[in-house]
This record gives C-alpha cells, sequence and structure tokens, in this order.
C-alpha cells in the first residue's frame, strides 16, 4: 500500500502541474468576449440613468415653480437668463440678481445637468422648463401651457434655445 501511494506522489511530481498554453489563451479569450457584452450594456444604463436624471431634475423644478406661483399672489417667477448647473433658484436673493422678489424657491440639480426656465405667453401666464444631460443628446421639456407631465424634447431639438422656443 505505502509503495503504491509513492509511485502515485512520483507520478504527480513529475507530471505538468500548470495549465498549458492554449488553456491560457482559451480563458483569456472568453473573459475579452465577456467583456466587450457587459462594458456597452453598463454604459447604456448609465447614459439612461442620466437621462432620467435630467427628467426628474425637471419635475422637482416644475414643483418649485408652482410653489413660488402659490405662495406669490400667483406670480411666475422671471426667466434665468443663463444654464443652471447646480440649482435653479427662484424668488429674493442678493442684490443685483435677475431674480424676482417673492418667497424663495429652489429646485437642486442632479451633477452633469443643465437646466432653464423661460417664461411664456404674452401675460406671462405659462412657463417652460428644458434640461439636458451632459452627454447633450435628449432635452426634456415641460409646457404648462400644454401640461401633462414632462416629455422629451423634439428631435431637432439641438441646444436650449430651441428648446426653449420650440419643444
Amino acid at each position: 500500500m505505502k509503495e503504491t501511494l509513492r509511485r502515485m506522489q512520483k507520478k504527480r511530481a513529475a507530471g505538468d502541474g500548470g495549465f498549458t498554453l492554449v488553456e491560457l489563451l482559451v480563458v483569456v479569450v472568453i473573459i475579452g468576449v465577456l467583456v466587450a457584452i457587459a462594458v456597452p450594456m453598463y454604459l447604456n444604463y448609465r447614459k439612461g440613468a442620466a437621462n432620467k436624471s435630467a427628467e426628474s431634475d425637471v419635475r422637482a423644478a416644475v414643483s418649485a415653480i408652482e410653489q413660488f406661483y402659490t405662495e406669490n399672489s400667483n406670480a411666475y417667477p422671471a426667466s434665468t437668463d443663463a444654464d443652471a448647473t447646480t440649482k435653479l433658484e427662484f424668488g429674493t436673493t442678493k442684490s443685483g440678481s435677475t431674480f424676482e422678489g417673492g418667497t424663495k424657491q429652489t429646485a437642486t440639480l442632479s451633477p452633469g445637468n443643465k437646466m432653464q426656465y423661460k417664461r411664456m405667453g404674452t401675460t406671462n401666464d405659462s412657463y417652460r422648463i428644458c434640461a439636458v444631460n451632459s452627454d447633450g443628446a435628449v432635452f426634456y421639456v415641460y409646457d404648462s401651457a400644454a401640461g401633462g407631465s414632462v416629455r422629451k424634447a423634439s428631435d431637432t431639438t439641438k441646444n436650449m434655445a430651441d428648446c426653449l422656443a420650440t419643444g
């Protein structure tokens, strides 16, 4: 019995204990194929999440504007002059600001998003909000005159000015 165990141990020690080059290459190819499948899917998920954050930011801004409207004698705040990148503020702020008086309201933006707000109509009785993520591919718009919910802007929308003009 001891002799048999010694022979088996000698065979193992003398035999190949590692992987062959072909086995290693097969493993590397399999890992490469899995990565080639996984990376584009991951990037699409990230892009989709970024677009949803821009859509969500528009909803938050709608709430802030409507609260401002309710608390300030049924008047919408003044339009913003430039793209907001961290927060959209309405109401009393420091002197020299472009914002009107009234109760201050803020809509905080997600990182990488830009947003602009514009009063619309001949009597400023409606407004439009547009937002886009840093990838710049999909604009989201809310038009209070049309009502409804936040939607994607038309395919012809290429910049914030287009979005605010036509939605």
